[in-house]
């Protein structure tokens, strides 16, 4: 097997020492930061999984801030290498932006949230609701859609920025607020004055696979992209930990463990990788799992269940391509 030569993304990304991310100007969970300039979020770990895996060190990373309307034009201009800020995979994003959808780390789904004294119970019953939702986003596309194929004329309140959107809802200026569930939890626990007193309703209206997204044009920088994600996904499935890496690379004899710590095959020369390029973003964030529970899992404020995220063999969609 032929050594795989490394990208010009990959090239820059050594040259200049840091991986450059976009990410969600602030949505907990996913991608905020705290008052010292720390970023955490399940996005935020994808892309320290990436530093890690090539370049040996997760905290070598320039965080971008982009809105929805930036985000992809950053990603055009190559002002960032990676765009990963819970972006919705669909067929005109992936053909028509000259842009790769990767591999996905968040199923979710578009919902809506409501005050609890509003009564409203269903999302049938927003008939002529004004509905707060933000611009330049597959959210807004599918409101439309909903309220078109349900007859309920929904008038959408749109705003630009998510600030906006959030600070209409909460001063009352719209009867329900739609963006994608794990969104709306976000919103809910970060910005309401009491966050019972706003209840997501259960009909979630759309499929939003969320996931990273490259430029095309790079078939080595996607190829590690997607590989890194289904090696954290893959490491859950098998058990390997950011505790115990290093005991199963030193002491696993099952093949496939053997295959991601790389103490078996070398399948990082076929990405341009060092051998324990999977163990590096293992040691950094943990497996898919572990970064799931620590950023948006049910002991986290968004409390979000595993659900359609849990692994293939327990009822979920997460299912890695084989790391072989």
């Amino acid at each position: 097997m032929a050594p795989a030569h490394a990208g010009k993304t990959l090239d820059a990304i050594k040259a200049r020492g840091q991986v450059i991310c976009g990410v969600n100007v602030g949505l907990a969970g996913f991608s905020a930061a705290d008052s010292a300039g720390a970023w955490t979020g399940l996005d935020v770990d994808t892309c320290k999984a990436i530093a890690a895996s090539v370049l040996g060190d997760a905290n070598k990373v320039k965080w971008v801030p982009l809105n929805a309307q930036q985000r992809f034009t950053a990603l055009q201009s190559g002002e960032v290498d990676i765009l990963a800020r819970n972006t919705t995979f669909s067929l005109t994003r992936d053909a028509s932006l000259g842009l790769h959808m990767t591999a996905v780390t968040y199923y979710d789904g578009q919902g809506f949230m409501v005050p609890v004294k509003s009564k409203i119970k269903s999302a049938k019953a927003l008939k002529n609701a004004t509905v707060c939702v933000q611009s330049g986003t597959t959210t807004e596309k599918n409101l439309t859609d909903f309220s078109k194929a349900n007859n309920l004329g929904i008038k959408p309140v749109v705003f630009e920025k998510q600030e906006a959107v959030n600070a209409a809802y909460f001063s009352g200026r719209c009867q329900a607020y739609t963006t994608d569930a794990s969104g709306l939890a976000s919103v809910r626990n970060k910005e309401a004055k009491v966050p019972a007193d706003h209840l997501i309703l259960p009909e979630l209206i759309s499929k939003e696979p969320l996931g990273p997204m490259v430029r095309r044009g790079d078939d080595e920088w996607f190829a590690i992209t997607k590989w890194v994600v289904y090696g954290l996904i893959e490491a859950e499935e098998y058990g390997v930990t950011q505790a115990n890496v290093d005991a199963m690379t030193k002491d696993s004899k099952d093949p496939v463990v053997m295959r991601l710590t790389g103490s078996g095959e070398d399948t990082g020369k076929l990405l341009g990788l060092e051998k324990d390029w999977l163990v590096r973003a293992i040691k950094a964030v943990g497996n898919y799992g572990e970064i799931f529970e620590r950023n948006v899992g049910p002991k986290t404020p968004l409390a979000l269940p595993r659900g359609q995220n849990n692994q293939w063999n327990k009822g979920g969609q997460m299912y890695a391509m084989p790391v072989r």
